[in-house]
């Protein structure tokens, strides 16, 4: 996410337990907004939080089939570095969005095993 050794985001688990299928994509969230990510389930209901968690965990590139979502313009979807994709804008419900990017060939290090992860960088549970 970032070319220094601190990594701000930590994995972000599907809630209501473990998913039927392996997911394709790991799921992280940025550490400010960890309380908030565990906050998901109970502020918008568990078949929404999970029905955002298997969206972003086997297909962040398209629209989702439930949701809202649409890709942010300008400097807000802006890409955080080379692979990843521009920001895309999540209505989990009328109350809450989260913004994420993905990115199909992460590497830790320059020389390390690619994997696909999504990055949640922000959740917010105001009101537009």
């Amino acid at each position: 996410m970032s070319s220094s050794a601190y990594d701000p985001h930590e994995p972000a688990r599907r809630p209501g337990g473990k998913p039927d299928e392996q997911p394709k994509y790991r799921v992280l969230v940025h550490r400010r907004f960890k309380r908030l990510y565990e906050q998901l389930a109970d502020r918008v209901g568990l078949q929404q939080a999970q029905q955002f968690w298997d969206h972003v965990s086997h297909d962040p590139g398209n629209p989702a089939p439930v949701a809202s979502t649409c890709i942010l313009r300008g400097k807000a979807g802006k890409p955080q570095g080379p692979g990843w994709s521009r920001t895309t804008h999540y209505e989990v419900s009328g109350a809450a969005r989260i913004d994420y990017q993905f990115n199909d060939e992460y590497r830790v290090e320059a020389d390390g095993d690619a994997h696909r992860v999504v990055a949640i960088l922000t959740i917010n549970y105001s009101s537009h």
